[in-house]
């Protein structure tokens, strides 16, 4: 899968994707939100709620990647010219992208059926690929690049 992710990053190195910046920024905020979360579950003496909460940012986060690799994917494939040859994009890209929320709701189902961690903590845990999102917004607004 770290292959996908280099071949895709070499294949569009050329020509980055605008707002690339905030893509970077979203995927260390989104772990980051989720240690904040398990901090305050764990300063409240909830170590379940803390679980929770990180497992269900370890999915945003893979939602996240899976989304952009998706999006680079179809990227590629639209900016292909008639002439240059088709980008290679792994099968798996355009699974993960297709299938993404099920994978999700599975984990989610395994988690909540099985290690007994409160729904809601984990829910919380998949808010905080929105906060890191909103954090991101908020950041390219105050510090436009032009």
């Amino acid at each position: 899968m770290a292959d996908a992710d280099e071949h895709l990053a070499d294949s569009s190195s050329a020509a980055a994707l605008p707002g690339e910046a905030s893509l970077r920024r979203i995927a260390w905020l989104t772990p980051l939100f989720g240690l904040l979360g398990a901090s305050l579950a764990l300063t409240l003496r909830r170590p379940d709620w803390a679980k929770g909460v990180i497992l269900g940012a370890i999915l945003s986060w893979f939602n996240f990647r899976w989304l952009k690799r998706g999006i680079q994917a179809f990227a590629l494939a639209a900016a292909h010219q008639s002439g240059s040859p088709r980008p290679h994009v792994p099968v798996w890209t355009y699974l993960a992208a297709a299938l993404r929320y099920g994978l999700i709701g599975l984990a989610v189902y395994v988690i909540f059926t099985y290690l007994h961690f409160p729904l809601v903590s984990i829910v919380a845990g998949l808010c905080a690929l929105g906060v890191a999102t909103i954090a991101a917004s908020v950041w390219e607004i105050l510090n436009p690049v032009e």
